[in-house]
């Protein structure tokens, strides 16, 4: 499931609208780095074009997942202000929205409602990312393997939409 729904499916119309107005679009071209292992990051991202290889630094420069349209990224480093410990490498050339960590703290400030929705929206990801992790390494359980949290699929559908502003604003559609 693509992150920038569990984010834009828990935000209120006029939260993604000042997202959409206070974002920008960034090219990237193939090969380099939209994120560098260590180096400190002060944005989010959700990918709006291309593909992403994601490179730990550890296994000789091979990538350890991919990644594309409709992902967050950066999430981590925003939550907890310290270094990616992942480099994130554009495979073609991509397009992702930007906003600034400064931008979003400005925001939280004023509107507290807007900031708890952000935070348990980031939340949901996560959470969700661990149980996808945690299937990948076999410790799943099969009757938990086709569960879907309510609180997730009520929002989808207006999530979807969401993005299609947010891929129409930076004429990627």
């Amino acid at each position: 499931m693509k992150r920038v729904l569990f984010l834009l499916g828990h935000l209120k119309d006029r939260d993604v609208e000042w997202m959409i107005n206070n974002g920008k679009k960034e090219n990237i071209a193939t090969n380099d780095s939209l994120i560098t292992k260590g180096v400190a990051i002060e944005k989010l991202y959700i990918i709006l074009s291309g593909s992403f290889s994601v490179v730990d630094g550890v296994n000789d420069g091979k990538s350890i997942a991919q990644i594309g349209v409709g992902e967050v990224v950066g999430e981590m480093s925003f939550l907890e202000s310290r270094p990616p410990s992942v480099s994130v490498v554009a495979e073609e050339p991509s397009s992702v929205y930007s906003v600034s960590r400064e931008m979003m703290q400005n925001r939280f400030d004023i509107d507290t409602a807007f900031k708890a929705n952000f935070y348990y929206a980031i939340a949901l990801f996560l959470s969700n990312r661990l149980r996808r992790t945690t299937e990948q390494l076999g410790f799943d359980s099969p009757e938990e393997i086709d569960m879907v949290d309510e609180n997730i699929l009520d929002g989808i559908a207006q999530a979807g939409e969401r993005f299609n502003e947010l891929l129409k604003k930076f004429s990627e559609v």
